[in-house]
C-alpha cells in the first residue's frame, strides 16, 4: 500500500522554527499567518496581524506595491505559481525604513488553495544608511541590487574596491561598509589620493620620524595608523604615484610598514577599502597601476550605478537634498512640479554631487525657496542640457544652433561643462574645481583629457 505522507503539523510551528521574518498571504492580501520574527519586527502580535493587509503591515502603504511602481511577489507567485525573489524597503514598527530580500514562494492548503509563504531576510538598517544629513537613498532596482552587494562584502575583512563614475558616492557607500562590519565600533579614516601631492603622499600615509625630512621637528602618525583595528577608506586610488604603489603593496599584503625616515617596522590591523572612477585593468595594461596592487584590493569588486541609471531615485534625491538647504539656511527648499521634471530628465555627468551643485544655486538665487526651471536655465546646469520635455511640446521648432544635443556622449556633455565653467570663472582653475567638488588634480587631468588646457585667461 502506497505511503500517503500526510502528517498533520501545525503550520504556526513550522514558521516559528525560522529565525527570519515568514508570513504567510492569501489571494487578497490578507495574512493568515505570520511568525514571531516577523511579529516582531514590524510590531505586532500574532492576534493582531491576522487579517491585515501584507502592504499596511510591511510598507505602510493602503495599496499593494505593485501599484506604487515596485516589484511585487504576491502578484508574481499568484500569476506564474512560481517562487520570486525581490529586494525591497519596508519600515519597521518605529516606521524606520528597512533593506531587505524577499523570498515569495507558493504555498498549498489541504484544499489546494494557492497562498503566498513570504520570508524576509534584512539587509540594512535605516540608521546603516547614513546620518540625516547625509545618507544613501534610493528605491530602484539597481540601487538597491548595490546595497545588497556592499551588505554582503561588509560580512568580510576581504578588500573592496568600489567602481564608479566622479560623484556617484563612493566615500557614503564606503562607510555604510564599516558601519555594517565587525569594525564598525573603531575608527573610519578616509584619504583623497588625487588631492594629496606625490611629495608629502607617503608622509600623510605612513607618518614620518622627526628629522625624516627638512623642517620636520616630531614624529606624526600616518593615515595607515590612525585607521588601527578599523577601516581605511582610500578614493581615487588610481592617482597614487606609481613609485608608491610597491610599498602599499607592502603594507597591505603583510600589514607591515615604517614610518618615513624610520627604521623600525610596524604592524597595523586595518581593513581597505578602495575607489576609483578610472579603468584600473586598462591602467595595469598600460603599465600606469601595478597589476599585483589591483588584485590585491579588488578582493571584492562593487559597481555603484550612476545616477542615470536610477531615475526613480532622483525624487527622492532632490527633497533630500533640499532638506539639507534647512540646516544651512533656515528654511528647506522645495521643487515646483514643471522643475523636477527637468531635473528627472538630465543625464548627471557628474552624478548625485552635480545634482546637488544645482539644487544648491536654484536655492540660493531663489527668493522663496523655490525650485522653478527659470532658476535652473540661470546656472550651468542649461548649458548642458535642453528639457526633453519641452523640446516635444515645441511643435515643429528646431534646436537653436548652440543648443548641445540630448544625443551626445557623457564625456563630451563633461567636457562642455567644464569648459563653460573655465570662461565663467576666467579660467580660474581652483574656483572650478571647487564648483565640481573634485580636486585641482583631477581638474587638470580632465583638461588634458579634453585638451581645454588653454581656456580662460589664467592658468591659477
Amino acid at each position: 500500500m502506497p505511503h500517503t505522507n500526510r502528517i498533520p503539523i501545525n503550520l504556526q510551528s513550522i514558521i516559528d522554527a525560522s529565525d527570519n521574518g515568514f508570513v504567510v498571504i492569501d489571494r487578497n492580501y490578507n495574512i493568515v499567518a505570520a511568525n514571531k520574527a516577523y511579529c516582531n519586527a514590524y510590531g505586532v502580535s500574532g492576534d493582531e496581524i491576522v487579517g491585515h493587509k501584507c502592504h499596511q503591515v510591511s510598507h505602510h502603504s493602503d495599496v499593494p506595491c505593485h501599484l506604487n511602481g515596485e516589484d511585487c511577489p504576491h502578484k508574481k507567485v499568484f500569476e506564474t505559481k512560481a517562487p520570486h525573489q525581490v529586494l525591497h524597503i519596508h519600515y519597521d514598527h518605529n516606521n524606520e525604513e528597512e533593506h531587505v530580500r524577499i523570498k515569495g514562494s507558493p504555498v498549498y492548503g489541504t484544499d489546494g488553495e494557492l497562498y503566498l509563504g513570504e520570508a524576509v531576510f534584512p539587509i540594512a538598517k535605516s540608521d546603516d544608511m547614513g546620518c540625516d544629513m547625509q545618507r544613501m537613498i534610493g528605491t530602484s532596482p539597481s540601487f538597491l541590487a548595490c546595497v545588497e552587494e556592499m551588505s554582503a562584502a561588509a560580512a568580510s575583512d576581504v578588500p573592496i574596491l568600489l567602481n564608479g563614475e566622479s560623484g556617484v558616492g563612493k566615500e557614503l557607500a564606503a562607510k555604510f561598509i564599516h558601519n555594517k562590519s565587525t569594525r564598525r565600533a573603531q575608527p573610519f579614516v578616509s584619504i583623497d589620493c588625487a588631492s594629496i601631492s606625490e611629495g608629502i603622499f607617503e608622509s600623510e600615509l605612513f607618518g614620518h620620524e622627526r628629522g625624516a625630512f627638512t623642517g620636520c621637528v616630531g614624529r606624526r602618525h600616518g593615515l595607515i595608523e590612525s585607521s588601527e583595528h578599523g577601516t581605511l577608506f582610500m578614493d581615487e586610488i588610481g592617482e597614487i604615484p606609481l613609485a608608491l604603489q610597491g610599498r602599499l603593496l607592502r603594507a597591505l599584503e603583510t600589514g607591515n610598514y615604517r614610518r618615513l625616515g624610520g627604521r623600525e617596522d610596524l604592524h597595523v590591523d586595518v581593513r581597505i577599502i578602495c575607489a576609483t572612477h578610472n579603468n584600473l585593468r586598462m591602467m595595469v595594461e598600460q603599465g600606469t597601476f601595478r597589476a599585483d596592487l589591483y588584485y590585491r584590493i579588488a578582493g571584492i569588486s562593487v559597481t555603484i550605478p550612476p545616477l542615470r541609471e536610477r531615475r526613480s531615485d532622483i525624487a527622492p534625491l532632490v527633497k533630500a537634498l533640499l532638506e539639507k538647504t534647512k540646516a544651512q539656511n533656515g528654511s528647506a527648499g522645495r521643487a515646483s512640479k514643471e522643475a523636477m521634471e527637468v531635473l528627472r530628465g538630465y543625464d548627471y555627468p557628474g552624478n548625485i554631487r552635480e545634482l546637488h551643485n544645482i539644487l544648491q544655486k536654484a536655492v540660493a538665487i531663489s527668493t522663496n525657496g523655490l525650485v522653478t526651471p527659470e532658476l535652473l536655465k540661470l546656472n550651468n546646469f542649461t548649458n548642458v542640457f535642453i528639457n526633453p520635455l519641452a523640446d516635444r511640446r515645441a511643435s515643429g521648432r528646431g534646436l537653436k544652433a548652440n543648443t548641445p544635443s540630448t544625443n551626445r556622449s557623457l564625456t563630451e556633455v563633461e567636457a562642455t561643462y567644464i569648459e563653460s565653467l573655465l570662461h565663467q570663472h576666467d579660467g580660474h582653475r581652483a574656483k572650478v574645481a571647487e564648483e565640481l567638488r573634485i580636486s585641482e588634480r583631477t581638474l587638470y587631468r580632465k583638461l588634458k583629457q579634453y585638451n581645454l588646457q588653454d581656456v580662460g585667461k589664467h592658468r591659477a
